[in-house]
């Protein structure tokens, strides 16, 4: 196992470059995703509009986020291991802000279902109140992995 590691290691600037490219999109459209739910809440369904927010959502959720997520969740962890910051405080708080992270993700594809059938339960407002989660959670896991805050 140490032979592996150690193997690895040598790729750690480019596990992180490409870590850190599937956050970006994944943040990104995390971010998208809710405010497209706040417009499609307004359109009528069945509606060429609603028809139009569909597609853009299924898209978005395809070819973005999940993809994004996957990436992420691959690479995160292999970098926490090849690097020891699993054993970390402050990697530990982001990994569970990482899993809050995921939860929301989870949450934005029962809306796309609901919205998909035509059955969305949720207000505009709610929508805009879901969409400062992700960036909430963004800004906690950027400071803790940049500041260090509980170095051990």
């Amino acid at each position: 196992m140490d032979a592996l590691r150690n193997e690895l290691s040598n790729y750690i600037p480019w596990f992180l470059a490409f870590h850190l490219i599937a956050v970006v999109a994944w943040m990104s459209a995390m971010l998208y995703m809710p405010r497209l739910f706040v417009y499609h809440t307004e359109a009528v369904p069945g509606s060429e509009s609603s028809e139009r927010f569909k597609v853009m959502e299924r898209k978005l959720l395809k070819a973005i986020i999940n993809p994004s997520m996957i990436v992420v969740w691959i690479l995160g962890p292999l970098l926490a291991w090849l690097t020891g910051a699993y054993l970390d405080t402050w990697m530990q708080i982001k990994f569970v802000l990482v899993i809050i992270m995921s939860g929301m993700h989870g949450l934005f594809v029962r809306c796309w279902r609901d919205f998909a059938n035509d059955r969305n339960a949720h207000s505009a407002r709610f929508y805009r109140i879901v969409n400062e989660v992700p960036a909430l959670l963004m800004v906690l896991i950027v400071i803790l992995v940049k500041v260090q805050p509980f170095g051990d």
